[in-house]
């Protein structure tokens, strides 16, 4: 445990980063995940979950969450899987 004030307050502030970054990894992870199930079983709503999953992709680049070249890498792969899927 942290004894000077401000190690206290960093702990605290570490925290809800932390929450915050899970928070998103979960959501992109999960928009990817439906994006590839549905490019998968080939349903007619494929590119729009494909360009939901870009789009949250993108955010969470800008939050910095992850760095941009593992953005454009998942992107790439998304857009490569429709684009066999056609």
């Amino acid at each position: 445990m942290p004894n000077i004030k401000s190690a206290k307050k960093r702990v605290k502030v570490i925290a809800v980063k932390t929450a915050r970054n899970r928070a998103t990894m979960s959501a992109l992870r999960t928009a990817i995940k439906k994006a590839n199930l549905a490019i998968e079983a080939n349903d007619a709503n494929k590119e729009q979950l494909v360009k939901d999953a870009i789009k949250t992709i993108d955010q969470t680049a800008a939050k910095g969450v992850i760095h941009k070249n593992t953005a454009a890498h998942r992107k790439s792969a998304l857009a490569l899987k429709l684009k066999a899927s056609n």
